[in-house]
């Protein structure tokens, strides 16, 4: 080939080159131009919600602002009302340790799973079959934790990690079964208070200076689990020890307050909500977690200046407000309003079945108790209650109803304690046995539950009698086996 004819072959060869790679450029262009607007118009999947459920033992409806005005400080659980919002007709279906959590965690009655009051050292607890939130969530792709007092059992079968958590610390039972309780050491000595981490006792026995680092320790463990987990939805259960007596509090606390030692230990569980929450804002997850924070039942006013207060008659271990009513908050940024307050009543036995609707995790093949009560929850002005009553029990007594709305309570005949001497610095005081007869209160109007009504509104008393009745029949007949 001449040389001309070279150049002409290479000038040729090069055009079509640049002209394949202006297609190529091109091409590429239209592409990611197509991919972006592919991209704009594709809905976002927002990753199912975090939950932290914050559950005190024995803390009093009026001991945080903004429910009450104590005069020690809790500033972190008053700003998690003005975060959320603040419900004001929140139950208990019974006000003692065991059966409370039981119904929290399962949605089911104390009368459904058979357990009733405060188990003992040991116990089996609540039977395997009935799933817990952690079990439900766990199978829905979360991870689950339950740092603090679990109280559902103390046998290989019904401990924490049998029963859906994949992490856990804390003691099995309350603190105050030890052999240093006041009046019976001797019986509860038989089996040394034991503190667990995951499947290992770490401590054997807890002692006085290891109940004052409750409170921390349980907090560092919701702590480190947020750290550790972040990247995918989770469960964590905070079940703290305090303020059930024996009050403790770490040494950072102790005296802080200046006003006594139950005021030391509230400021100590406020400042762990506030670490809580911290975590939750420096991870990026505060938007997309909901946090509930309560008590399992109101105060034991037996120990006096170690207990807590409420505005309602009455206190643990009844069915009045004063036990059954606790104090909620319910934060979550991307669904709740902030500072924001209800008056719509609802259980316990409603936070499964809520829980479960949020996660898209499915409910046991069994009939729970409890309802999903979101649209209540989330405000949405039309939303109304599912429920036709509520009922209330004392250790296997079934005492009361309330109404769906929770405005009127009826009581069914029953004895209870009523309080006569408070007892001081850890010591209990002394109570002694009423009786109630058929009673109807006006909750809206008389929400200290001191007018019998019965006479003015018998129809309403008749209606809430034929529910209770039917309640009576289904849970509390001879057959006294958990009913499935």
């Amino acid at each position: 080939m001449c040389k001309m004819g070279y150049v002409l072959d290479l000038r040729e060869k090069t055009m079509s080159f640049i002209q394949t790679r202006r297609d190529f450029l091109k091409a590429m262009a239209l592409f990611v131009a197509a991919q972006g607007l592919s991209c704009t118009h594709k809905p976002k999947t927002r990753k199912p919600p975090n939950f932290v459920v914050v559950f005190l033992d024995d803390s009093g409806w009026a001991d945080f602002r903004p429910f009450g005005l104590p005069r020690y400080p809790t500033p972190n659980v008053n700003s998690l009302a003005q975060q959320g919002c603040r419900f004001n007709n929140f139950y208990v279906p019974q006000a003692v340790c065991s059966a409370s959590r039981a119904s929290l965690l399962t949605g089911c009655y104390p009368g459904h799973t058979k357990v009733f009051g405060a188990l003992g050292p040991r116990a089996r607890g609540l039977s395997p079959e009935f799933s817990t939130i952690s079990e439900l969530l766990k199978a829905q792709g979360y991870t689950t934790g339950v740092f603090g007092k679990w109280h559902l059992g103390d046998q290989p079968e019904t401990r924490p990690l049998e029963r859906g958590f994949d992490e856990a610390c804390g003691l099995m039972y309350s603190n105050d079964m030890w052999s240093f309780h006041p009046r019976s050491g001797e019986y509860f000595g038989q089996w040394p208070l034991q503190y667990w981490e995951n499947s290992k006792i770490i401590i054997d026995p807890v002692l006085p200076k290891d109940q004052s680092m409750l409170t921390t320790w349980y907090t560092e463990h919701a702590l480190d689990f947020i750290n550790r987990h972040k990247d995918k939805p989770f469960f964590l259960y905070v079940p703290h020890s305090m303020p059930h007596v024996p009050l403790f509090c770490s040494d950072k606390f102790k005296g802080k307050s200046g006003l006594g030692l139950y005021a030391d230990v509230m400021m100590e569980i406020d400042w762990s909500v506030g670490q809580i929450t911290k975590a939750l804002r420096k991870n990026g997850l505060e938007d997309n977690t909901m946090v509930i924070f309560s008590s399992d039942n109101g105060p034991w006013i037996s120990y006096g200046n170690h207990a807590g207060k409420t505005h309602f008659r009455e206190a643990k271990g009844t069915s009045f407000d004063g036990g059954t009513r606790s104090c909620c908050i319910i934060k979550y940024p991307a669904k709740i309003k902030p500072n924001t307050s209800s008056d719509q009543a609802f259980c316990s036995i409603d936070i499964l079945p809520t829980l479960c609707y949020l996660a898209g995790a499915s409910l046991p093949a069994y009939e729970i108790d409890g309802r999903n009560i979101w649209d209540l929850i989330a405000g949405k002005p039309e939303a109304k209650n599912p429920h036709k009553y509520y009922a209330f029990s004392t250790n296997s007594r079934f005492e009361s109803v309330i109404s769906g709305d929770g405005r009127w309570k009826l009581h069914l005949p029953h004895k209870y304690a009523t309080l006569v001497k408070a007892g001081r610095d850890g010591m209990p005081g002394k109570y002694e046995l009423n009786q109630i007869e058929l009673s109807l209160f006006d909750m809206r109007n008389d929400p200290y539950e001191r007018f019998n009504v019965i006479d003015q509104y018998p129809q309403r008393a008749a209606e809430l009698q034929r529910l209770a009745q039917q309640h009576k029949n289904r849970y509390y007949s001879d057959d006294s086996k958990p009913a499935l």
